[in-house]
């Protein structure tokens, strides 16, 4: 199972903050894009 490095990031990032929008601050990216990379984790392990 192929598992992309950006979204492993945002979850590794997202849970040390256990905030979504520190995470995006800190990746220099968006929440939205943030929580659509933890959403892709979700469907390809399931939730």
């Amino acid at each position: 199972m192929h598992l992309p490095l950006n979204a492993l990031r945002a979850f590794e990032v997202s849970a040390r903050h256990l905030n979504l929008t520190r995470a995006a601050d800190e990746l220099n990216v968006s929440q939205t894009a943030v929580s659509q990379h933890i959403r892709n984790l979700e469907d390809r392990l399931g939730e």
